[in-house]
């Protein structure tokens, strides 16, 4: 995608349509551009991944012109603005954020952020899901992600995208002058045990379930995003559709391609 005046932009995300970091992020959009449509659910859908609302209605409250709350995933808020709120001409870009708290590593698998940018990706649109680092009972740094949205939303604008790709971002939790600088970097992984169920019972003495989140220590390696986040740095991590293991690729062919019986 060359960089182009005004572009079409739509703004999905995760925590809602009313929460700090979508109003954050059509504030620093309108720098560039006042062709800006917000598509984003009701209410909080964090931790939604790559769902689709195929068992239920989808309704959509429009709050006016170019602002409309979804009673539906992120993933539904996507397909709803490309194909139906936005008219006849599709987005150029779709943004999806700023998340508040990390989007780093196994996070895109759960991510709600993330799967609106994938969305985005498999449509034919270029998309950027953005994230500010953050933890439970601490200051949500939102000038850190202010500074640096407009800082690299014009670079990223004049991208030549590839097709199926999408450009995942997370801002440190830091105070906008501790940031280290930006860095390019690949997906991490941490350890098992992010997510765990923990057990309670209700006052009726009935047994339920709360899915708890606690990160474990490690994973940080050289040149990935929860290494960058570790150093108070920008992490911008270029992504794609394509989850193929092509370095297994070769082994498994020795493994089942073989010929057939009586050939």
């Amino acid at each position: 995608m060359t960089a182009k005046p005004n572009p079409r932009v739509l703004i999905v995300n995760d925590d809602g349509i009313d929460a700090p970091g979508i109003l954050l992020l059509e504030e620093v959009v309108r720098q560039f551009s006042d062709d800006v449509w917000v598509v984003a659910p009701d209410e909080e859908r964090s931790g939604a991944g790559h769902s689709l609302s195929l068992s239920y209605p989808i309704r959509v409250k429009q709050r006016d012109e170019r602002h409309f709350a979804v009673k539906g995933t992120p993933t539904d808020c996507a397909l709803l603005g490309v194909y139906e709120l936005l008219g006849d001409k599709r987005p150029d870009l779709l943004l999806s954020g700023i998340n508040r708290g990390p989007n780093l590593a196994e996070d895109i698998t759960y991510s709600g952020t993330a799967s609106a940018a994938i969305e985005g990706a498999m449509l034919g649109i270029p998309s950027i899901a953005l994230s500010q680092i953050w933890s439970y009972q601490t200051p949500v740094h939102w000038d850190t992600a202010r500074h640096y949205t407009a800082q690299i939303l014009p670079q990223l604008l004049g991208l030549e995208w590839t097709q199926g790709s999408f450009v995942n971002v997370n801002f440190p939790h830091c105070p906008l002058d501790e940031v280290s600088g930006v860095r390019v970097t690949r997906q991490g992984m941490r350890p098992p045990g992010s997510f765990r169920p923990i057990p309670r019972i209700d006052e009726r003495h009935v047994p339920y379930y709360w899915i708890k989140i606690a990160f474990p220590d490690g994973g940080a390696a050289q040149g990935n995003d929860l290494a960058a986040a570790r150093d108070n740095a920008v992490s911008i991590t270029p992504m794609q559709l394509d989850m193929t293991a092509h370095d297994q690729l070769a082994h498994f062919r020795t493994l089942f391609e073989t010929e057939p019986v009586g050939a």
